[in-house]
Parts: C-alpha cells; sequence; structure tokens
C-alpha cells in the first residue's frame, strides 16, 4: 500500500480521499478548510500543517483543487510541492482546469525529474463517494501505469487521453457536450409540457428512441423518471450549474485559443452564466429546466 498526501477535501476531494483509506492507503491531508480536516482525521487520516508537508514523505500526491490560478499556487509558487517532495514521488492533478495550466506544471515536475499526470474526474459527488468517477488522464505511459492502481481505487473507469494536457482536453469537451445535451433534453421536457405530453410517457419514448442521451436516462431533469436524479431532491446538487458553468468557461476560453467552432457550446456557457446572475448557480446543473420554463 502507498502513503499519499492528499490536498484539497472539498465535495468531491473528500470522498475520494475517504475511498483511498478504506482501500488501506496511508493518507497525509491537508485543506484549508477545518472541518474538512476533522472528517478526514476522523477517518484515520494524518493531518498535513501545509500542502508542502502533505507532499513531504509520500510516495503519491492526489491534489483536488477549486481552479488554475490555485494549481499554480499550490505546485509552483506559494506552497511549491515540487520543491518539498521527495525524488520519485508521483503527482496526480484531479483538479479540472485549463489545458495550458495542465501542461505548466507537468513540464515543471519533469524538469525536477519528477512524475506527473493531469487526471480530472467525471461523475459528480455520488461517484466520488460510491467510487465509481470516470479520470481522463493525460501523461506518459510510465506515469499513467503508475497512477493508475491509484485513480482505480477511486473510479470505475480510466482512460488514458494522451500526453500531457490532454486529460484536461477531454474533461473540457466532455462537460460542453453535456450541458448542450442537458440544454436540449430541458427544452424538449419544456415544450411536452406545453403540448400536453406526459414527462413520464416522454421519457418512456426517448429513451428508447434517437433522442436518447444521459442527461435524459441518466440524470432526467424532471422528477420521477429516474429516482436517483438531482430533479427528485429540489435540484440539490450532485454536479452543480457553478462548475457547469466553470467547465464551459474553460471549453469557451480554449475554444477562442485554437479557433475552434463551438456556438452550442457558446450558447450553452450564456445559458448557465443567465443562472449564475439569477443567483441559482447553487443548483445543479439539471436545474437549468427552470431557468428555460421561466421559473427562476
Amino acid at each position: 500500500m502507498a502513503t499519499i498526501g492528499f490536498i484539497g477535501l472539498g465535495n468531491m476531494g473528500g470522498p475520494m480521499a475517504q475511498n483511498l483509506l478504506k482501500a488501506g492507503h496511508g493518507l497525509k491531508a491537508f485543506d484549508l478548510s477545518a472541518a474538512a480536516l476533522d472528517a478526514a482525521k476522523a477517518a484515520g487520516a494524518t493531518i498535513a500543517t501545509s500542502a508542502a508537508d502533505a507532499a513531504t514523505g509520500v510516495d503519491v500526491v492526489v491534489t483536488m483543487l477549486p481552479a488554475g490560478q490555485h494549481v499554480r499556487s499550490v505546485y509552483l509558487d506559494g506552497d511549491k510541492i515540487l520543491e518539498a517532495a521527495d525524488k520519485g514521488t508521483l503527482f496526480i492533478d484531479s483538479s479540472t482546469i485549463d489545458v495550458d495550466t495542465a501542461r505548466a506544471v507537468g513540464e515543471a515536475a519533469g524538469a525536477k525529474g519528477l512524475t506527473m499526470v493531469d487526471a480530472p474526474v467525471s461523475g459528480g459527488t455520488m461517484a466520488a463517494e460510491a467510487g465509481t468517477l470516470t479520470f481522463m488522464v493525460g501523461g506518459s505511459d510510465e506515469g499513467f501505469a503508475s497512477a493508475k492502481p491509484i485513480l482505480d481505487v477511486m473510479g470505475k473507469n480510466v482512460f488514458h487521453a494522451g500526453g500531457s494536457g490532454t486529460g484536461q482536453a477531454a474533461k473540457i469537451c466532455n462537460n460542453m457536450l453535456l450541458a448542450i445535451s442537458m440544454v436540449g433534453t430541458c427544452e424538449a421536457f419544456v415544450l411536452a409540457e406545453k403540448l400536453g405530453l406526459d414527462a413520464q410517457k416522454l421519457f418512456e419514448i426517448s429513451s428508447t428512441a434517437s433522442g436518447q442521451c444521459w442527461s435524459l436516462t441518466s440524470y432526467c431533469p424532471v422528477p420521477g423518471p429516474v429516482p436517483a436524479a438531482p430533479s427528485n431532491r429540489d435540484y440539490k446538487p450532485g454536479f452543480s450549474a457553478a462548475m457547469m458553468l466553470k467547465d464551459l468557461r474553460l471549453s469557451q476560453e480554449a475554444a477562442q485559443n485554437v479557433r475552434a467552432a463551438t456556438p452550442m457550446g457558446a450558447e450553452a456557457a450564456q445559458l448557465y452564466g443567465l443562472m449564475e446572475s439569477l443567483g441559482k448557480s447553487d443548483l445543479d446543473f439539471s436545474g437549468i429546466i427552470k431557468l428555460i420554463r421561466g421559473d427562476l
């Protein structure tokens, strides 16, 4: 079993760290939240005094941070965990950030003779708790092979996307597609309501017809058809609209940088941005149906 430094114990990182502990790995945890640290300690983790301390004397470091600037700060600037780490330490960054930052940090790790992969996740908090996340990994073949046994504990599907930064590229492309399909699914249900078509009947038909998609069959935005969906608990987030908007903005920044046409992605970003401006981005991203219906 490995000794793992885990930095970032939020809604996703906390459950991921718990699964590593359950699997028998040693854990040295750090977060700015005292409550998050208390929960980790209660589960059996050793508490680090800083991010740099969490990266010292361990075999693997996993980071799960909010945005690119936090990753840069922890890896390169204030905390400088690459300098604090022992030779041979493996770094896994599961934050969702911009591709340029992922590659910059990966290059910095390589320059110090350290192995690093970017490994953002898909699946939301329920999958984090269940250990069924999907990991999209960017890095060398050797890095992927080293990281996979750790990722297998926290996820059900672990894919090697390619070189450094491609994990992030896969994540933002996937989530742009997810946002677009969710908006389309919501529009279909709202139209059905206005046409007098029962939501359950539309679900039964479209889930076996050409309109079938994950947003419909696994995460239905109307209450009833999919009991586990957030629509059945007042859109309490598994994956918040705020997090979806973050990923959409990353996708649009990347699209602009490489001159890719993503008009539907841009429109989805506008809609989720409107949800944010109305103060409702704390809802699940499927709650966009409230905006489309005119309920916000």
